[in-house]
């Protein structure tokens, strides 16, 4: 297992397996848990100055709290330590800066709650929400919020919205 040093200005050295630690001011710790137990005693500020210098992390002002300091430090000091054995981590591919605009599925599920209620809105008469209701086992809110979000935004569907002759609520998809 890899020793980790901190000194009084907060510079981490990284110590392979069986590598000889000099003896010094420096604060050892081998695990996240050593870590913890160092910082317990240190002010948040030095907390947030140790991150701020170590290579490539995203400078803060302060963290949320001790234990989410201390874990960020810990897997950065775990990747970027040469001395040290990084762990296998899976890194996320770059951001190219361009946002992905999501284009409108079409709707070839035959036996979906979505492919169901686009049936009943597709009829000429509509649907009222009871019957969207009955059909989907949603809520009143549910089935509003999904009229509106998925069919009228993101399938971009021209949906009709009226009164019955007995004063429910209905809907239909207008053709």
């Amino acid at each position: 297992m890899a020793t980790f040093t901190i000194d009084s200005e907060n510079k981490i050295t990284g110590y392979a397996p069986g590598e000889a630690v000099p003896d010094g001011n420096a604060e050892r710790f081998t695990t996240e848990g050593e870590l913890a137990g160092l910082a317990a005693h240190w002010p948040a500020a030095r907390l947030v100055e140790v991150w701020n210098s170590i290579p490539g992390s995203k400078p803060v002002k302060k963290f949320t709290d001790r234990k989410t300091a201390v874990a960020r430090v810990w897997k950065a000091v775990q990747s970027q330590t040469s001395g040290a054995q990084a762990p296998d981590v899976a890194t996320k591919p770059a951001k190219s800066g361009k946002r992905a605009t999501r284009k409108p599925k079409a709707h070839t599920a035959r036996n979906s709650k979505k492919s169901s209620v686009i049936r009943l809105l597709e009829r000429a008469k509509g649907a009222t929400l009871a019957e969207i209701m009955s059909e989907t086992g949603w809520q009143a809110h549910s089935v509003r919020g999904f009229i509106s979000g998925t069919l009228g935004k993101k399938l971009k569907l021209k949906i009709d919205s009226f009164r019955t002759e007995k004063g429910g609520r209905a809907y239909r998809v207008r053709g």
